[in-house]
């Protein structure tokens, strides 16, 4: 299976999906100007990815400085097929930066109504 992967753009994140790993990341902005059209693509490598993953346990690290409405509904759709797998086989690692609360209660909030095991961590500010 091939690896999904685009480079960041100012108002696109960066998606990084290496099948062969189980090594997913997801870092920067996402504020598409249509979000299911930039997603759509990821969302069909994932419902292949999903039907027999190549690894035992896939590790997802969510690293976003800011996201809106349109891809929060996006990452719920991300989401919702990575819980296709069973939740004993992937973990979330979403990331947020200790002064940012914002990122902090939308990790939470997608701990509450997602089947997976999400982890929330803070990064520490550098002095």
């Amino acid at each position: 299976m091939e690896n999904f992967y685009l480079e960041e753009t100012s108002k696109t994140p960066k998606l990084s999906f290496d099948a062969n790993s189980g090594k997913f990341m997801m870092s920067g902005r996402s504020i598409p100007e249509n979000s299911i059209d930039f997603y759509r693509p990821l969302f069909e490598w994932l419902d292949t990815y999903v039907q027999a993953p190549p690894v035992s346990a896939t590790t997802f690290d969510v690293q976003l400085e800011y996201f809106n409405t349109s891809s929060s509904k996006c990452l719920v759709e991300i989401f919702r097929r990575l819980e296709k797998i069973g939740n004993q086989s992937i973990s979330v690692n979403w990331f947020y930066e200790e002064d940012d609360e914002d990122m902090q209660e939308s990790g939470e909030d997608f701990k509450e109504i997602i089947d997976l095991n999400i982890n929330l961590i803070m990064l520490e500010e550098e002095d």
